[in-house]
């Protein structure tokens, strides 16, 4: 006897086999067509305040995202609001666009110096410039940066802060044969003023003041000029052929005497009309001549305006006169 079999069951399928094999198929067959995922992002924002943390290097790919921290020397701006990450997006722009969030620091408060005065920014990257009140002299730096500290990150002054100090002067030098006012003092102040003199000459030329008499104390031990000179100058007799002295007569001329000349009828005068005896004992400008028959540049003009007016007044005179004529006949 054969043993009775029962009903053959059909196996069961497993559900979306075959769709999920397709699926796959299309998948792969996708991957293959579709050009492989590209850089989209050449270059990643810059901010003066802001820099990207991790020093991220371009070019970078779609959904790359970039924070950013503040750089040295600036501090975020209190309370945050604006936002401080961006993404690449796939046609190379970045989302969302940042703003600046970062500001400068400061550097402390700085006081006024006594008898001075500062002014600037206290920020990062500024300076503060000091100056004096007149009569005082800055010792010190003019001017400080608000720069970076020794750290890297905080900011401070680049020195201390200068003073401002009363200008004096010591007594200026003595001069040969001279003297000056208040020589007895050991301290002038500023703006103070010394006036020098010569003493009464020993021999038959008396001495003159060669240069500035009056000094004045201008800044730290700093005269407005050099001190004068005591000195003989005396220049020799201006003597003009042809000629004659019409003012500054004398028996001996010294320093800064003037002279004037004219020369004799029928000459005429060939340099200057006046001269000054100076420092070197010699005539400035040297002494003229005498040149017969040449008129002089200074008498041309003088002669030919002269004329010119005459000319002018005789033509006026003729017209009134012709225009009474006419009035009389009618």
């Amino acid at each position: 006897m054969t043993a009775s079999r029962g009903p053959r069951r059909a196996p069961r399928r497993r559900p979306f086999s075959s769709w999920s094999h397709f699926v796959g198929i299309l998948l792969v067959t996708l991957a293959l067509w579709l050009p492989a995922s590209t850089d989209a992002c050449d270059e990643i924002p810059r901010y003066e305040s802001m820099k990207a943390k991790g020093n991220p290097v371009p070019p970078v790919s779609p959904g790359f995202a970039v924070e950013y921290e503040c750089r040295p020397g600036y501090r975020l701006i209190v309370p945050l609001v604006r936002p401080t990450t961006t993404v690449c997006l796939a046609d190379g722009t970045w989302a969302p666009p940042l703003q600046e969030a970062c500001t400068r620091k400061s550097c402390p408060q700085l006081t006024e110096p006594l008898n001075g005065r500062v002014e600037g920014s206290f920020q990062f990257g500024s300076q503060a410039n000091y100056s004096c009140n007149e009569g005082y002299n800055l010792v010190g730096t003019p001017v400080l940066h608000c720069q970076l500290a020794g750290d890297g990150n905080n900011v401070a002054w680049s020195g201390d802060p200068p003073q401002c100090e009363k200008i004096l002067c010591q007594p200026p030098k003595q001069i040969e044969n001279g003297i000056f006012s208040n020589s007895h003092k050991d301290i002038f102040e500023y703006n103070e003023v010394v006036t020098y003199s010569c003493k009464p000459s020993t021999g038959p030329d008396e001495y003159s003041l060669v240069g500035e008499s009056r000094l004045i104390c201008t800044g730290p031990n700093k005269w407005s000029s050099n001190p004068p000179e005591c000195k003989v100058v005396k220049c020799p007799y201006p003597s003009l052929p042809d000629g004659t002295i019409v003012s500054g007569f004398g028996k001996k001329y010294y320093y800064k005497a003037e002279v004037q000349f004219e020369c004799n009828q029928g000459y005429s005068l060939e340099g200057s009309r006046k001269i000054v005896c100076e420092a070197n004992n010699a005539w400035v400008p040297e002494i003229p001549r005498c040149v017969k028959g040449r008129p002089t540049p200074d008498e041309t003009p003088s002669q030919s305006l002269g004329v010119f007016l005459g000319l002018i007044v005789l033509c006026c005179f003729m017209y009134h006169k012709k225009k009474r004529k006419g009035l009389q006949k009618n």
